[in-house]
């Protein structure tokens, strides 16, 4: 099931303050990352996608690094199970591909590793642990 969604992508000024807000709710509340290592010197350089709901409200983000890494996806528990994590990460790997990137690779949580292949990506490495959470990194090669 999906609802109507808006996709908007930008610098880190311009949509801080949605993607920060939705970050600090699932890493640092839901899941107990530290919060002083959640937002790092990395965001300045991405471009950062927020997705908002029919009403205008923030309820996902995820951020594309300068070498093709996907990272920090984050849903919101309320906006779950409709498909806005798939159309985020369609819509990030859209704009890798945009920018010339061969492949995308990102660290999933080992739990989210399904959720991923589902998409194409391929399980590149052994498990490891980041902010005491267990991922795995995968990569998706575009056709």
């Amino acid at each position: 099931m999906s609802c109507a969604h808006d996709i908007r992508f930008g610098d880190w000024d311009a949509l801080r303050a949605d993607a920060q807000t939705i970050r600090f709710e699932v890493f640092v509340r839901e899941q107990h990352v530290p919060p002083e290592i959640e937002l790092d010197d990395m965001d300045r350089l991405c471009v950062h996608a927020v997705v908002y709901d029919s009403a205008g409200a923030p309820i996902a983000t995820g951020r594309l690094l300068p070498d093709g890494h996907i990272g920090r996806m984050a849903v919101r528990h309320s906006a779950r199970g409709r498909g806005i994590g798939g159309a985020l990460l369609r819509a990030l790997m859209a704009q890798a591909k945009e920018r010339g990137h061969e492949r995308v690779v990102l660290s999933a949580q080992t739990h989210a590793a399904p959720f991923y292949a589902r998409h194409g990506f391929i399980r590149d490495g052994q498990e490891f642990y980041e902010a005491g959470i267990a991922h795995i990194q995968m990569a998706y090669v575009f056709p």
